[in-house]
């Protein structure tokens, strides 16, 4: 596969990154972007909650809001897609300019307010593809989020769970992104006891042949309190899996000072530290009991190889394809692959959390 993106960046950098986002969903939807050529390295291949990945390296939510292109990127390489956030109703999110580069860190920050078309539209391009036979093989999940007026948090999510169970591979309940007001409140631990509870009770209601893993999205930002009361509720709860971790509300010194003072939650390389640090704590707190997915600064097999380590089963990124275009995720498997074998691991799960053993 030949990689244009180098020669498409520095057009691309000359438009405003939500258009520039823009711009390339457009491209992605009308197949101008090239399938990637090569095959998953066997090394690569893992099972997670019964669901086969040809290799753990997943498109992170916030990429494909309205499920729009999940079957061009799964084209593109990545093992799986996680699309959203959507909420029961379509709404705009927060006034632009909401996205921002911070080139030189890698970096990205944004407020976008869970703007998507809403749970309609997305269950309808997801009934879609489920019609096609010749949509490529793959799971994909659906990030949940909630209405910035809805009063009762939880029954959003319910609605989510109820239309998105008979139509994705799995299900993500966010409650860690820093631009809804209120949102992160929910990772306490009696509100996300019922906010759990509720939406497991729906997918149970939906009595599916095959039932969805249900995630929990955590923000990186927690008090030892925090982790330890999400660790307590997950594994009481009976909830499938976390991904760890969403965008970070603080601001290292590197960021430029221009974005210091800006509302939103960063994302990219300044993170990798952080929420690599807090998947290593979460699978502590959980034994290992339950599968993580790591995301957060991912940006090499190194990363993605040290998420697992540190407990990740799968992995996830985003902002570093602003920089490195859909293609890093070939260069990001083989990485991995060669790092596999270099410590003699078999494959990714015999390599999961092997930092703590």
């Amino acid at each position: 596969m030949i990689d244009l993106f180098p020669l498409i960046r520095p057009l691309l950098f000359r438009f405003d990154p939500e258009t520039a986002h823009g711009l390339a969903l457009a491209a992605l939807k009308s197949g101008l972007l090239p399938a990637a050529g090569a095959g998953d390295d066997p090394v690569l291949r893992t099972r997670v909650w019964g669901l086969d990945f040809a290799n753990p390296i997943g498109l992170a939510a916030g990429f494909d809001k309205n499920a729009e292109v999940v079957d061009a990127m799964l084209r593109q390489g990545f093992g799986f897609v996680e699309a959203g956030s959507v909420t029961p109703r379509p709404q705009p999110g927060n006034p632009r300019p909401r996205l921002f580069r911070a080139v030189e860190q890698g970096a990205v920050l944004n407020r976008m307010g869970f703007n998507n078309d809403g749970l309609e539209a997305f269950a309808a391009r997801l009934e879609r593809r489920r019609a096609d036979p010749s949509r490529p093989v793959g799971p994909v999940g659906a990030n949940l989020g909630k209405n910035k007026d809805t009063v009762d948090a939880a029954d959003d999510y319910v609605i989510g769970v109820r239309r998105l169970a008979p139509l994705a591979d799995y299900l993500v309940v966010n409650v860690s992104s820093p631009n809804t007001p209120g949102l992160r409140a929910l990772q306490g631990r009696d509100p996300l006891r019922d906010l759990l509870g509720r939406a497991l009770d729906a997918r149970a209601a939906c009595k599916l042949a095959r039932t969805p893993p249900l995630l929990l999205k955590i923000a990186p930002d927690l008090t030892d309190e925090d982790k330890s009361d999400i660790a307590a509720v997950a594994l009481e709860s009976g909830v499938d899996g976390l991904i760890v971790s969403n965008t970070t509300i603080a601001r290292p010194a590197e960021i430029p000072e221009a974005l210091q003072a800006e509302v939103g939650g960063l994302s990219g390389r300044p993170l990798f530290g952080p929420s690599t640090a807090v998947l290593a704590e979460m699978h502590g707190l959980t034994g290992g009991k339950l599968p993580l997915v790591g995301a957060g600064g991912v940006a090499s097999g190194a990363d993605a190889y040290a998420k697992i380590r540190a407990g990740a089963s799968l992995v996830q990124f985003y902002s570093a394809m602003v920089y490195g275009g859909p293609a890093l995720v070939l260069r990001i498997r083989a990485e991995l692959a060669d790092l596999l074998r270099r410590d003699g691991f078999a494959s990714v799960a015999d390599a999961v959390g092997a930092d703590h053993r």
